[in-house]
């Protein structure tokens, strides 16, 4: 996904509205169009991953990963699929949200830090988050049917999940 075209859009509009302003003023403009395109492709990836967050959420126990290839991001799904002799859902149903799925609920946790911290490593070793970790475990103690998603195997310094300063 290019992020290039909606950086622009905002650069042109920030200029056209100090276009009938004085010299001072457009010089600012100019100014702030250089310092904004980092503070927005920012803004726009963490939207696109709250957004990944939330399809992973209705699509448990597969996902969707925001990854970024060199300065572009790219939306990776990883779709469920049944166990070769399971007679459980198939994808395309587990994928498409029951009418009473399509709202996520915040929920309070309270585990041994042992088991917290052995949920952190299998979530690390999956390369999600810790959240999208718990909620195909439960999708997944929940549909037995359903074939867990494989781990993926990951080569360091490929995957990026969070925000980096």
């Amino acid at each position: 996904m290019d992020l290039d075209r909606y950086v622009s859009d905002l650069q042109n509009q920030l200029a056209a509205a100090a276009v009938n302003g004085d010299a001072d003023a457009r010089a600012v403009a100019e100014q702030l169009n250089v310092a904004l395109e980092p503070a927005v492709r920012l803004m726009l990836l963490g939207a696109l991953s709250d957004v990944a967050g939330e399809i992973t959420q209705q699509i448990a126990p597969g996902s969707v990963e925001v990854v970024l290839r060199g300065r572009d991001p790219h939306l990776a799904v990883t779709r469920p699929e049944p166990a070769p002799d399971a007679a459980g859902p198939t994808a395309a149903e587990v994928a498409a949200p029951a009418l009473d799925d399509t709202v996520s609920s915040r929920t309070t946790l309270r585990l041994p830090d042992r088991l917290k911290a052995r949920a952190e490593q299998a979530a690390a070793e999956e390369g999600v988050s810790v959240n999208s970790w718990f909620v195909r475990a439960i999708a997944a103690a929940l549909e037995p049917g359903v074939q867990r998603v494989p781990r993926r195997d990951t080569k360091q310094g490929e995957r990026f999940t969070g925000w980096a300063r």
